[in-house]
């Protein structure tokens, strides 16, 4: 679990001017609709679920309600020396879960996060998290253990993501975490009652220890369109500068095509080594796609927008293949996107490839375990 990615190109945090929009200026999300997974009735997420109405539903009845008390004790009362790291959310600490702690739920690390009541998310965030993650199940999305909701503090349990860190990942790693969002994407795009993750950026992907990569952090997901619908219509646009589709932050109008043109801003950072705005370079290139996208269609460029830290040990095929996709994903038309189903199979043959050039040995340290 942590807060920020570890791959090479993230070097920052994002600052909070990067924020569209402040989320509790956000109106209350829609109820969610999850027939795909056996709920009848609505969950309105802006209204006051008490405790019980949330631990008896569907997606409370598959978490462990910890009290305050029991989160303290597993994060050694919250100590310094447990601090992960910190975002919009509010402060994540490690953990350890003793088996002694409660009947069916193993010895474990964990991370928890701490809802921030000054942050900029809040119990609609929280509640979003714990209904989606309640019920989501896939090797993609991390996994939410547990919530506790005492008085107004609000946090979260989750598998606790011990990802490395390096400068750089080697470029089938890259590969791998670019397949692995895909896949991610392409679970919630494809549920009976889509799944619209609306803040997808390289600050909610988690890696664990095997570099499989995870999307976390679903406050601001939501449900799809009904089927007689093209689009969801929001009043408010919420998520992050230099990811946000172009259509969405004009019109407020979201499709699972909005996240697959934020695929896209993340396929291109996992190229270049930029951040997706970088107002320490020169003004034409602070906005990636901006500078970036126009490169991509050509094969003959492909190579100048490569991330010198890779040293040129990557495929020259897989480049240019993965460059076209990341083109195809930022297109600014969201019908000519394709779904997340076409972007891992273009992927996957990538993972193949053997044209990589060999100049001596590439020396790989394992790095520490850590959030950094």
């Amino acid at each position: 679990m942590a807060l920020k990615m570890a791959i090479c190109c993230f070097t920052n945090t994002l600052d909070t001017n990067d924020e569209l929009v402040h989320p509790k200026q956000t109106p209350s999300p829609s109820p969610h609709r999850v027939s795909h997974l056996g709920i009848t009735n609505k969950l309105n997420i802006s209204s006051e679920i008490s405790i019980n109405e949330l631990s008896n539903s569907i997606p409370g009845s598959n978490l462990h309600v910890f009290s305050h008390d029991e989160l303290r004790l597993i994060t050694n009362n919250f100590s310094s020396s447990n601090f992960l790291g910190e975002g919009g959310f509010g402060a994540v600490y490690k953990g350890f879960i003793h088996d002694s702690l409660r009947p069916g739920l193993g010895a474990q690390a964990v991370a928890v996060k701490v809802l921030d009541l000054e942050g900029t998310q809040g119990h609609k965030e929280w509640l979003a998290e714990v209904i989606y993650l309640g019920q989501l199940r896939d090797p993609n999305l991390v996994k939410l253990i547990g919530y506790s909701c005492e008085n107004d503090q609000r946090l979260l349990v989750y598998e606790y993501m011990a990802r490395g860190r390096s400068i750089p990942l080697p470029w089938l790693t890259r590969i791998k975490i670019a397949l692995d969002t895909a896949k991610g994407l392409a679970f919630l795009h494809e549920l009976n009652t889509p799944v619209i993750f609306r803040d997808f950026k390289a600050a909610n992907i988690l890696l664990d220890a095997d570099y499989t990569a995870k999307l976390s952090d679903f406050g601001f997901a939501r449900d799809g369109p009904d089927e007689d619908k093209t689009h969801v219509s929001t009043k408010n646009i919420v998520g992050t500068k230099g990811y946000a589709a172009p259509e969405y932050i004009m019109t407020g109008h979201l499709t699972t095509m909005s996240d697959v043109y934020s695929y896209g801003v993340v396929l291109l950072e996992l190229l270049t080594g930029r951040r997706c705005m970088d107002k320490k370079r020169p003004k034409k290139e602070q906005s990636l796609v901006e500078w970036g996208r126009p490169l991509l269609k050509d094969p003959r460029k492909i190579e100048g927008i490569m991330d010198p830290r890779l040293d040129g040990q990557y495929s020259i095929e897989g480049s240019k293949i993965a460059a076209m996709l990341a083109y195809q994903c930022l297109n600014k038309h969201p019908k000519t996107r394709p779904k997340m189903s076409v972007v891992i199979k273009v992927l996957e043959p990538l993972l193949e490839l053997n044209d990589m050039p060999f100049e001596g040995p590439f020396v790989y340290v394992v790095p520490k375990e850590g959030y950094g």
